[in-house]
């Protein structure tokens, strides 16, 4: 690398994701950040650099993990395939065979599947919670099954900013007997040994990068519903305050299991788990099988979401985004999912690919960062 501020490697042939990244910090107003994409086993592209923390000038290092906001959601839902692979859970079948309080108020019916692709009718809640309400998980789940669907489920969809977390780590603690973080840590992430979680350790708290408030015009505003989504009904402001500080900075939000929103992880975890999706590891056969990868990218909704801002052209597989225009990825046998301000980690199987991109410094409503390095990417194949 010349530039000091970058480090890591490419390798030969990868050379244009290094210049891509290298001038995300010349021109687009990048402060921190890491990339890194794995192909068939192998490491082939590791780069690091920036601030991770501009109030203390702490560097952005190898290790340093960032929150990744909605990327949580594809890491929720391999939680989800894996146990339809043993055969502990049928995506199709009614979310009350393993969680009966869910069934209330017009909710008996609704599959499992519908929770993963934003056709429950369940984006925001009636009630209100406070921030400590969020964090201790149960209050939550109480107000879902209180809650009737805001349209009849299975006939539209609107992206469950928030609950989508509750709502399928729910079915995940009812199969597992533990809350999605805890199962994710010790079935995936312990045994790849992942710099990924949800429920953050405390010895890691203070290698955190430092999230910084989206630059650049604000785009269109949401629904209200959509916003009393994003904010748990005024529990917490998303993504920052009126001062600017992110919300997800306080270390209890951290700790604690937010499923929807609330991983940390390096980039380099984020694409070798994504590559262990569909090439395997050192650690064991892949994660995801091919019947799992097809039906993961079978497109389940698209279009017009109903509170949702304008169709922009996303479309969701069952709890990931799969290629469409605004978020292509490497084309149409990818899989994964985005994160406010910028992050995307995602998998390829024609490639064997897995991809990560964390950073500090949230974008705005034309940020082009993740799409550009992953352009990069697909140049280099």
């Amino acid at each position: 690398m010349t530039d000091p501020q970058i480090h890591g490697h490419a390798d030969d042939g990868f050379g244009r994701v290094a210049d891509v990244f290298r001038a995300n910090f010349a021109r687009r107003g990048e402060v921190g950040a890491a990339v890194a994409v794995h192909v068939a086993g192998r490491t082939v592209v590791d780069l690091y650099g920036g601030t991770a923390d501009p109030r203390s000038g702490r560097p952005w290092t190898a290790d340093t993990p960032a929150v990744v906001f909605s990327v949580t959601k594809g890491i929720m839902a391999i939680c989800a395939y894996r146990l339809v692979q043993e055969g502990r859970l049928d995506l199709d079948a009614p979310v009350v065979r393993y969680w009966p309080g869910f069934g209330r108020h017009g909710k008996d019916e609704i599959p499992v599947r519908w929770l993963l692709t934003h056709q429950a009718g369940l984006p925001a809640l009636d009630r209100s919670f406070t921030l400590d309400e969020v964090l201790a998980w149960d209050p939550v789940i109480e107000a879902i099954e209180a809650q009737t669907p805001l349209w009849r489920p299975g006939t539209a969809h609107s992206y469950h900013a928030m609950t989508y977390g509750w709502l399928v780590g729910e079915v995940i603690r009812r199969i597992t007997g533990e809350l999605p973080g805890a199962w994710f840590a010790r079935t995936i992430g312990e045994p790849l040994g992942l710099r990924t979680w949800i429920g953050l350790p405390a010895a890691e708290r203070d290698r955190v990068a430092w999230m910084l408030a989206p630059t650049g015009e604000p785009g269109p505003a949401d629904h209200p519903v959509a916003q009393r989504g994003i904010t748990m009904g005024g529990a917490f402001a998303f993504p920052a305050d009126d001062s600017g500080l992110v919300s997800f900075n306080d270390p209890a939000i951290q700790a604690a299991q937010v499923p929807g929103a609330g991983a940390v992880s390096t980039a380099e975890s984020l694409a070798r788990l994504y590559a262990a999706c569909v090439a395997g590891s050192a650690a064991g056969p892949r994660l995801l099988t091919p019947a799992s990868v097809d039906d993961a990218l079978a497109v389940r909704a698209a279009g017009q979401q109903v509170y949702g801002l304008p169709d922009a052209g996303h479309r969701w597989g069952t709890g990931f985004l799969v290629h469409a225009a605004p978020r292509p990825m490497l084309g149409v046998r990818s899989f994964g999912h985005d994160g406010a301000g910028g992050h995307l980690a995602f998998a390829d199987d024609t490639h064997q690919l897995g991809f990560g991109y964390v950073v500090n410094q949230m974008g705005g409503i034309d940020d082009e960062r993740a799409n550009l390095l992953s352009a990069a990417v697909r140049d280099c194949l």
